[in-house]
């Protein structure tokens, strides 16, 4: 078996979210299915920590809501929050890693939204690590 890299690890895990939290909004349970091994382990531990990743996402979104991010931008900037806040992979890391997924899943035309998401990760980075 080929190891999975780190990016294909959390494309699977932002596809999960993204699913998650679409099912949720209309009403239906979701059953994930999982493509690779071992992105089970880390999405159970993600939805563990879902209160308290959305309420850190809430604390530093000014004027804003978590529930006005559309659904992708929702499962990227949780995933990054969740690695800032539960693992040691580096913080820079973690923040250009989401900013990528930014750009290849949803950026529009306007580029603004990976800028979002850089500052938005920036400054929760900034507040979790001290």
């Amino acid at each position: 078996m080929n190891q999975l890299s780190r990016r294909q690890l959390r494309t699977e895990l932002m596809h999960q979210l993204y699913q998650y939290d679409l099912y949720q909004s209309e009403g239906f349970p979701f059953i994930p299915s999982f493509e690779y091994e071992g992105v089970e382990a880390m999405y159970h531990a993600i939805m563990d920590e879902m209160k308290e990743i959305d309420a850190v996402i809430e604390k530093h979104l000014f004027d804003y809501s978590l529930y006005r991010l559309n659904y992708v931008d929702r499962a990227i900037i949780r995933l990054a929050v969740y690695e800032l806040k539960y693992t040691d992979i580096e913080k820079q890391i973690v923040i250009n890693e989401a900013v990528e997924l930014t750009k290849i899943y949803s950026n529009l035309d306007d580029e603004k939204q990976h800028k979002f998401t850089n500052r938005l990760l920036d400054n929760i980075a900034k507040t979790l690590k001290g």
